[in-house]
Formats: structure tokens, C-alpha cells, sequence
């Protein structure tokens, strides 16, 4: 089940600078202080602190939220620092995550269309070079940006930000609209409304309100996730770093079953309900169909299918999904030396696609011996190494490794049943697992629980393995609920 990493995308939110930054003409340091509430309930504060030398520009946001799982109280704190020309360009950026204890850091620098990263955390360090996406920009940039585009209503505009803490550039699509009262704690001012809607993975998203004064200062900073509403709100230090009130997330991120899963059901028929006002989406897939009803109800039906027999290694077709599933990412490495030699390990001397999927199923299950929620979000190279993780370790590794083989493969996000998890009878929780491309078929694999993919496991996005992929869960968890269960004969 998924925790720790929709904590640390909480903090990415509540840090996001296209969102919390001024936009006035700084002095040489400003410092800028913001609570965060969710349902109305303090859980943490935002520090931002804006330097400006003759050359550069620094930007340092420093997150602090303290939330609840099953009752007992986690802390994450984040920091994230960015430097850029005084024109807006990317220079270098460091951002640091803490969640009780636990370490995780990079810092990386740009030059001549190069970002050179070096991470460092539980997993030991690491060094990559990537592309610099073209056109994408840090804090500073994007200050520029909205300063440029002003506040008259009607404007629209998209823009590229690279967010440190995700380590992924995202598209932000910018509407301004008109001034309404907005209650600032008990004081209600006339501010200019800013919609920012967050384009990551391959369909996820999620939209931010933010209302500015006539600075294009922000004031307040709504974003709805996990069916709760995130407040971001600008205010004296005290009342920033006043007590926190931690908000459990469990029950928010957990569906409830309407009646037990039946056992050895070949299919299952899902209803699921939307909150009155929401629009729910689901994927079809090979091994998933979606029928929409009335009032926005869907019935997704669940049926496992066997990889085909007869595929061979590698893949040779021409499905467009198909190749770009084949291609080594940031965190799905399948060029990486290590997982190479895990799925050659893996997959023996089969040559059938389906035997070798099953087989490198199988590896990863015990290959990962440490099955834990202290990690992040590792990608596929640092799993092999260091054998720990929960499901998205899991997923990463498997989905590398097929790849590595010659098998597409795919990073799936949903819920998967569980009889009991966290004192709960019969839920869903937030989960993980792969796809492989098989004989014309995506075959799911789930090497992190103790069975493989059955019709226990809804799915709600499918991607790449980017942590920008769970965008998905905080748009979707919580706006639904599972209305009934019904095995399909």
C-alpha cells in the first residue's frame, strides 16, 4: 500500500513555487511566511525566502506538515533551493526531504542543455546526466512569466516548471480570473483569482486556486486532493509556526468494500459512486472495461487474463505504446547493468515473453526482501541494489526488468483489496503494480503482494513509473466510493 510517497507529493504541492511566489519587485532578501491547513485543520507552514545579488536569484522554500497514519503522528519537512540567472535562467537547485529521519537529497546543476544530479539518501548516491527539458524554468522564471502576463481577467497562458522535489519539468496552464471577497482567517479582502492546472505523467493533473493581491502577491491557495482540501494561507511567522493539528490520512486514502471480495472469482463487476459534483474517470484496459451510467456512475468490470503463449523475445511489433514501453526512463532503468543481469537471472532460458513476465514476477517478489514503507520512491537501479520497498519499488523493478528483456511494460496505479490492513476488514488501498505487453495483450504482473494481479486490483492511471504518476490518486482517491461488488460468472 502506498503512504509515504502521497505525503511527499503534499509537500511538493504546498512548495510548488509557480504557486507561492511573489511577484513583486524584491529587496535583496524577503522572507515570506504561509500556514497549510487541511479541512480547515493546521498541519504545518511554508517559509520562502527570496535573495537577490547583482548575477543570481535564490529561492529557498522550506516545507514543514505533520499528518497521521492510523493515528500515530509523521512529520516531512522539505527543502528545496533554486538559483537562477536574474533573467529567469536555471543555474542549479538542491531539495532535501525528511520524513522521521529518514534522508533523502539532490542537488543538480544546468549547463549547455545538460541537468548533471547527484542523489544521496538511503540508497546511497548517485549520479546521472539528463536532458534539460527546453524552455522549462525554476521559481525565478516563472516570477518573470506571471509578471509579464499581468492580472487581466481572461488571460491565459502555459508554461514549463521544473519541480526539484518530483526531479520532473511540469506543465502549468495558467487562467486569470475576476476579483472576489476572500475569507484571509476572518478577514475578507478583494483578491484576483489564479487557476493553476498542473500537467504530469501521462494524464494526471491537478488544479490549484490561488488568490492574489494587487501585487500578484499570493494570499490563499486552495488545491482539492484525496477528497480534502489543501489551504495554503499567507500570514504573520507566529501564526505560521503556531501548533499543528495532525489530519489522519488513512481513512482518507482507504475505500471501504461494500461486502467481502468473493474468493476465486474469475471477474468482478465494481459500481463506483462519484462524490455528488465530481466526474469520475477510469482507463479500459485489456484487463478492465468502464461502462458509464446515469449520474456519472460508472461499472468496471475486472477480468485477469493469461499472457498469451507464443510471443517471442524481444518485441518486435510496430504498437506505438508497445515501443515506448521498451525505453529505459529515470526510474524504470532497463539500461542499467545490474537490472540486466537481475532479468537475465530472472528469465533463465525461457524465450516465451509469457514465461519470462511470470518469471521475472516471481524474481521480484523475493528478490525484495526488506518490504517496508521506508522508502520514498526508488527507481528500478537503486531497488536492485538495495532490495527494499513496498509497491512501487516493486512495480519499478519489475516493469525495468521486462523491459531489460525485451517485454513492453508499464507502471499501473490503483487500489487493491486487502482483507485486513491498519485494524480494517475489507478495503482498497492506494497500490502499485505493472503491465507487460504480451502476444497483443497488457498483462498485469503484481509482484508485491502475495498473489499476482487478480480482480482484486482497480485500476485508476497507468504510466510511465514517474512519481508525477500519482498525480492521479490525489485527483481521484476520496471523490469516489465502491457501491457494490459483483462476481461475473
Amino acid at each position: 500500500m502506498r503512504n509515504r510517497l502521497l505525503l511527499v507529493l503534499v509537500a511538493a504541492l504546498l512548495a510548488t513555487p509557480a504557486l507561492a511566489q511573489t511577484t513583486r519587485p524584491a529587496p535583496e532578501t524577503e522572507t515570506e511566511y504561509a500556514a497549510a491547513l487541511l479541512d480547515g485543520e493546521k498541519i504545518g507552514h511554508v517559509v520562502s525566502t527570496r535573495t537577490v545579488t547583482d548575477e543570481t536569484v535564490t529561492t529557498t522554500t522550506e516545507t514543514q506538515i505533520t499528518i497521521a497514519r492510523m493515528g500515530i503522528p509523521m512529520t516531512v519537512t522539505q527543502k528545496e533551493t533554486t538559483v537562477e540567472t536574474r533573467d529567469g535562467k536555471p543555474i542549479s537547485f538542491m531539495s532535501e526531504q525528511n520524513l522521521s529521519g529518514l534522508t533523502e537529497r539532490v542537488e543538480a546543476t544546468v549547463k549547455d542543455g545538460k541537468l548533471r544530479l547527484t542523489s544521496a539518501g538511503l540508497m546511497g548516491s548517485r549520479t546521472e546526466t539528463l536532458d534539460w527539458p527546453e524552455g522549462a524554468v525554476f521559481s525565478e522564471g516563472a516570477r518573470l512569466i506571471q509578471m509579464d502576463k499581468g492580472l487581466e481577467p481572461g488571460t491565459e497562458y502555459t508554461f514549463t516548471i521544473f519541480e526539484p522535489s518530483m526531479g520532473e519539468p511540469t506543465d502549468v496552464h495558467v487562467v486569470i480570473g475576476e476579483k472576489e471577497k476572500v475569507d484571509l482567517l476572518g478577514r475578507v479582502v478583494l483578491l484576483t483569482e489564479v487557476k493553476s492546472t498542473m500537467k504530469a505523467g501521462m494524464a494526471g493533473k491537478i488544479t490549484a486556486t490561488t488568490y492574489v493581491n494587487n501585487e500578484a502577491e499570493p494570499q490563499k491557495t486552495v488545491v482539492p486532493m484525496l477528497g480534502m482540501t489543501l489551504e495554503l494561507l499567507a500570514c504573520p511567522k507566529e501564526v505560521a509556526l503556531a501548533k499543528v493539528q495532525p489530519v489522519d490520512f488513512f481513512d482518507r486514502m482507504i475505500l471501504q468494500a461494500p461486502k467481502p471480495l468473493p474468493r476465486n472469482a474469475a471477474a468482478v463487476t465494481y459500481t463506483l459512486k462519484p462524490k455528488p459534483g465530481r466526474k469520475l474517470e477510469v482507463p479500459a484496459t485489456d484487463e478492465q472495461t468502464v461502462e458509464k451510467g446515469e449520474d456519472g456512475v460508472l461499472r468496471v468490470t475486472v477480468r485477469p487474463i493469461e499472457a498469451p503463449s507464443g510471443a517471442k523475445l524481444p518485441y518486435r511489433g510496430d504498437d506505438e505504446a508497445a515501443l515506448v514501453a521498451l525505453k529505459p526512463t529515470r526510474y524504470v532503468q532497463s539500461d542499467d547493468a545490474e537490472v540486466k543481469a537481475l532479468a537475465q537471472k530472472a528469465i533463465s532460458d525461457a524465450t516465451d515473453a509469457a514465461k519470462a513476465a511470470r518469471r521475472i514476477e516471481k524474481f521480484v517478489r523475493t528478490h525484495i526482501t526488506k518490504k517496508n514503507l521506508t522508502v520514498g520512491y526508488a527507481s528500478a537501479a537503486e531497488v536492485a541494489e538495495s532490495k527494499e520497498g513496498d509497491c512501487t519499488e516493486h512495480a519499478v523493478l519489475v516493469a525495468a526488468m521486462c523491459r531489460a528483456a525485451g517485454i513492453p511494460a508499464q507502471v499501473v496505479t490503483g487500489v487493491a483489496y486487502v482483507e485486513r490492513f491498519g485494524g480494517r476488514k475489507h478495503i482498497f488501498g492506494p497500490h502499485a503494480w505493472a503491465q507487460a505487453y504480451i502476444g497483443g495483450k497488457w498483462v498485469g504482473l503484481d509482484a508485491a503482494l502475495p498473489r499476482s494481479f487478480d480482480p482484486g486490483h482497480l485500476t485508476l492511471s497507468i504510466g510511465g513509473g514517474d512519481p508525477t504518476d500519482f498525480f492521479d490518486l490525489l485527483s481521484t482517491l476520496g471523490y469516489f466510493r465502491i457501491a457494490g461488488i459483483e462476481p461475473v460468472r
